[in-house]
């Protein structure tokens, strides 16, 4: 459990002071998380913050301490609730791995082992120079598509902006003895370039009209084709980065309504233009491409990821997560994350068949189900079939090779127990309290934020629906084995003023080398003043290109065309007082 570091790296930066100073008043681990409460004004009003802004997760989902890994009210508050969050949290901790009870069922390809590792102490992935993907805190996930519209080695047609076929959405650079990764991490090089002179907006790239410096970099990324391990390899591919983001508060954000996600929408397409693939301009009113069709055929608006591709929680980041990051398959999802065109190249890879040959004919084996009778042929036939297993048609496939006959006697990898227990810390992770926002630099700096109009995008807050959260099958299957009702046993969010300056909806910013269709949805700001304390760095925006607030605000200027370049314009020339004043807002908040 990481919900005590902090006060390491307080320590750490106070050290020089105790060189000349002693004092009796000691403060511990667990003070240092409360400091909260610590602050004379805490939870009082002013004459720029509301008594409940102290509270940016309302009061069934704000902490009072300092950690991103405590849990919400709506968690301790219900008896036992906490023990399953406590049990979750460690399926999120530890690393998985083939076969070791219960962390196991990894692969047979995965992108990262072990959740934290993209997620440093549940925060924000770090900015890389190298592609690692066992190096703690590379957040990133690949990002492979074609640039332009095409057709594929197999004679398939795909669309520009289209993530390439031959790898899986979120590509993977890990597999399991003897198979070989979908990409060689060797081919993957990633290069810092820095921006000079003017940035296309007019605007400087190196420093204000005061004189005072800063300096932009983003990355150039490439793959070698020959790392490619799927059969055909790709062409006309380009990559970018995603960093994951913080996970806390995500259980409030899914209790938004539709109904007033739609009314935001609403306001901001009678002045901007909104990702089509969101909004219906013409209809006021969602593209049928806005509704994400959940496990049970249930429709739900999207408004999880930068891309927007995921709507509940229960089937969307986290749920996928457990699943697509690692390949630890579940009761609901009895299929794997791979393509056919790897599971095409590993059948033909000369290397793979002797090895499973040599060491599968035994039934323990977790190389088994890939023997059958021990023939190259057959070995070759049973991998490509079975490495292919990646569609929900193949759930009774995948339960008769992997379950019924795998290497856990007749068990998922994931049993629905461990799964729910994993959902209830997902859904239960709270968001830090605001910290010093009596202080008049941190008010000075809202006024500003507010004025410049930064929060056109970073709406300030938000009311909940009634939180009548979906529930999918595994858990629906876990409540009832233990005659509960499966409506109730998750966190619930109903009704909570919460303030995650975020207004749900995509926007455009025309960086270099720009996201993915440039799309991105605005990322919530709430607790990412704490990510320096709590995980040793503060990169921000979607690839970690921003290295602070300022860098990450002037990437919102960098093109006229950006949707925020009237507002990151006007902090440009903001004088040197106003500018601080707002990064010391947005890391009060």
């Amino acid at each position: 459990m990481k919900r005590n570091n902090g006060w390491v790296l307080a320590a750490l930066a106070m050290m020089p002071l105790l060189n000349t100073a002693c004092s009796d008043d000691t403060t511990t681990p667990a003070d240092e998380d409360k400091l909260a409460k610590k602050e004379t004004n805490f939870g009082k009003k002013n004459d720029v913050f509301s008594a409940e802004e102290w509270y940016p997760g309302g009061e069934l989902g704000t902490t009072e301490g300092r950690a991103y890994s405590d849990p919400t009210p709506a968690v301790t508050n219900v008896p036992g609730m906490e023990d399953s969050f406590n049990r979750g949290e460690n399926f999120f901790e530890r690393s998985f791995t083939l076969t070791d009870n219960p962390y196991r069922g990894l692969g047979p390809a995965w992108v990262r082992n072990n959740c934290e590792q993209c997620h440093p102490s549940y925060g924000h992935g770090k900015r890389q120079t190298i592609y690692n993907g066992k190096a703690f805190g590379n957040g990133y996930l690949l990002v492979i598509y074609h640039p332009t519209a095409g057709v594929d080695g197999d004679g398939v047609a795909y669309a520009a902006n289209s993530y390439v076929r031959h790898v899986t959405g979120m590509p993977q650079t890990n597999a399991m003895t003897p198979f070989k990764a979908p990409v060689d991490e060797s081919g993957i090089n990633i290069e810092w370039k820095t921006v000079s002179g003017t940035m296309p907006s007019g605007l400087s790239a190196t420093q204000f009209p005061d004189g005072e410096k800063f300096q932009l970099i983003y990355p150039e990324v490439t793959i070698k084709q020959e790392a490619f391990n799927t059969f055909p390899k790709p062409d006309n591919y380009e990559v970018r980065l995603e960093s994951t983001i913080g996970l806390y508060g995500t259980g409030l954000l899914d209790a938004i309504d539709k109904e007033d996600m739609k009314a935001q929408y609403q306001k901001e397409a009678k002045k901007a233009d909104l990702n089509p693939v969101m909004w219906n301009k013409a209809a006021d009113d969602w593209a049928a491409t806005a509704w994400y069709t959940l496990a049970d055929g249930t429709k739900a608006i999207k408004k999880f990821t930068y891309g927007m591709t995921r709507a509940s929680l229960q089937d969307g980041p986290g749920a996928n997560a457990m699943w697509n990051i690692t390949n630890v398959t579940r009761s609901d999802r009895r299929y794997l994350y791979t393509t056919d065109m790897w599971a095409k190249a590993m059948s033909m890879d000369k290397d793979v068949i002797s090895y499973i040959k040599q060491n599968g004919k035994q039934s323990g084996s977790i190389l088994h189900p890939y023997y059958g009778n021990g023939t190259d042929e057959d070995i070759s036939k049973n991998v490509n079939m079975l490495l292919g297993l990646n569609a929900k048609s193949d759930a009774d496939a995948y339960k008769k090779h992997f379950v019924d006959n795998g290497p856990f006697a007749g068990q998922d990898e994931m049993s629905n127990k461990d799964y729910y227990d994993f959902m209830v810390w997902h859904r239960g992770l709270a968001v830090p309290a605001a910290r010093g926002l009596d202080n008049p630099v941190v008010q000075r700096g809202k006024k500003v934020f507010m004025e410049i109009g930064c929060t056109s995008c970073h709406r300030p807050s938000w009311k909940t629906g009634n939180d009548n959260y979906w529930v999918d099958n595994a858990i629906r299957d876990y409540a009832k084995s233990i005659g509960k009702n499966p409506e109730t046993m998750l966190p619930r969010y109903a009704h909570q003023t919460i303030w995650p300056y975020t207004d749900l909806v995509q926007h455009r910013l025309f960086m270099a080398n720009d996201i993915r269709t440039g799309w991105c949805r605005t990322t919530p700001l709430w607790g990412r003043g704490l990510s320096l304390e709590r995980t040793g760095a503060e990169d921000r925006l979607h690839d970690c290109r921003a290295r602070n607030e300022i860098e990450a605000i002037m990437w919102h200027a960098y093109d006229r065309r950006s949707d925020a370049f009237w507002a990151a314009s006007k902090f440009y020339n903001l004088p040197k007082a106003d500018r601080d004043a707002v990064v010391a807002f947005l890391r009060a908040i």
